[in-house]
């Protein structure tokens, strides 16, 4: 898997936390910069962690399914980002609380990285690198939570549906491509 292509996917991932930070800067009457970091460390944090204990979980299972896995990689990718989709294509609000306190970011943060984990046991499978993959991954959140949290309290709630389908779009065509490079075009 290339950089380029780790890029993508950590941009995709990253699109659950992102609208999230924006949700939590649309929160804040007035945005202070510890938001932000505080933000981007918890979701960064967790989008590195998760695939990196995904990875370790797919390790275990290589060499069992090495003749499928480009189809398990096209099937998690496909339903992380059809939901992702699904979820952005959604008229319901999401009440957000604006409490930046350690229990709600940490439920926050586990909540936005679930797919992250799948997307781990997919970089087993691929035998990707996983320290630089998940160092991408996480600094690509980090920076992006910062960014939400004051596009939210900038802008409002305008780029969180955009920002999910983005996502979802993008993990699906990850699927997809997985899957043509190891059946069609092998």
């Amino acid at each position: 898997m290339t950089l380029l292509e780790l890029f993508i996917i950590a941009v995709g991932l990253s699109m659950d936390a992102f609208a999230v930070s924006v949700c939590k800067g649309l929160s804040l009457q007035r945005m202070r910069w510890k938001h932000a970091i505080l933000a981007g460390v918890y979701f960064g944090g967790f989008q590195a962690a998760m695939p990196l204990l995904g990875y370790l979980l797919g390790v275990q299972f290589q060499d069992a399914i090495t003749s499928i896995d480009h189809w398990v990689a096209f099937i998690l990718l496909g339903i992380i980002g059809a939901n992702m989709v699904k979820e952005a294509l959604s008229k319901e609000e999401e009440e957000v609380d604006p409490s930046f306190d350690g229990k709600t970011m940490l439920l926050l943060a586990v909540a936005t990285s679930i797919d992250a984990l799948a997307v781990g046991v997919t970089f087993a499978f691929l035998k990707v690198r996983i320290i630089p993959a998940v160092s991408l991954i996480g600094g690509t959140t980090f920076c992006l939570s910062i960014m939400g949290v004051k596009v939210g309290n900038v802008f409002g709630s305008r780029y969180k549906a955009k920002a999910e389908l983005a996502g979802g779009l993008i993990l699906i065509g990850m699927g997809i491509k997985i899957l043509l490079e190891h059946t069609i075009l092998a």
